[in-house]
This record gives structure tokens, sequence and C-alpha cells, in this order.
């Protein structure tokens, strides 16, 4: 309904999908503002405390991702897809979430190492189940 009620303000100087587009990431992080108990979770654990762990995606399901992707706690999967779906800078991020850049950057490599760990969790469990 946003995109409808602010049609007027189009003015074609880009593309209307990324018009379109800036509504509804706006549009979803105002609500994500509005329920500041669902809005950031910040964990001060030291990044130096994540194990390296070797993956295979090849053996992942896009369904199996996205799943591990949407089970990210609601600060590490807002910032993981602002940056590495929707391509937004780390300091964008920080403007739209209220956020500073350096909590946006964290709340990136946090979340990537606990896909990561996702990852090499579930090909160690298919190796298992498959070997």
């Amino acid at each position: 309904m946003k995109i409808f009620d602010k049609l007027s303000q189009y003015q074609a100087s880009g593309s209307f999908e990324g018009w379109m587009k800036r509504i509804i990431v706006t549009q979803a992080l105002m609500t994500l503002r509005s329920h500041r108990h669902l809005m950031m979770e910040i964990n001060v654990q030291n990044e130096t405390d994540f194990k390296d762990h070797s993956y295979e995606l090849n053996q992942l399901e896009v369904a199996d991702l996205r799943e591990m992707v949407e089970s990210l706690p609601v600060g590490y999967r807002t910032v993981f897809n602002l940056f590495a779906i929707e391509g937004y800078s780390h300091q964008e991020i920080a403007d739209l979430l209220g956020i500073t850049v350096s909590t946006s950057k964290s709340q990136l490599n946090r979340a990537r190492n606990t896909l990561k760990e996702k990852i090499a969790s579930q090909t160690i469990t298919k190796t298992t189940i498959n070997g």
C-alpha cells in the first residue's frame, strides 16, 4: 500500500524497481524499529572465540541455506540481508537501523560465523548419514 500511496512522489530519475525496493526496505525497517524488543541482539562474545570450520556448499540445498539465514537472531539476519542480499554499505545500514558502522560490521561478522558453524554442522551430519 505504501508504494501506491507514494506513487505521486516517483520522479522517474532512476529505476522504478529500485524506487519500490527502497520503500519496501524502509517500511520493513520502520516496522522493526516500532518493535524495539526485536531489533538488535548484540552478543559481546569475542570474535576470536569462533572456530574456523571448513564446509562444503555443494552438499547444501537452497532451502537449507534459507532456513539457516532465517534462524539467525533478528539483528544478525537484518544486517546480513541488507549487506549480502540487498547490497547496502555498512554506512547505509547504520543510518537505516540507527546503529554505528562498527555495530553493523560486527553483526555481519557474527552472522557469517554463525552461518559457517551451521553449514559445517549440517555438512558433518549429511556426511555421517550418507557416509
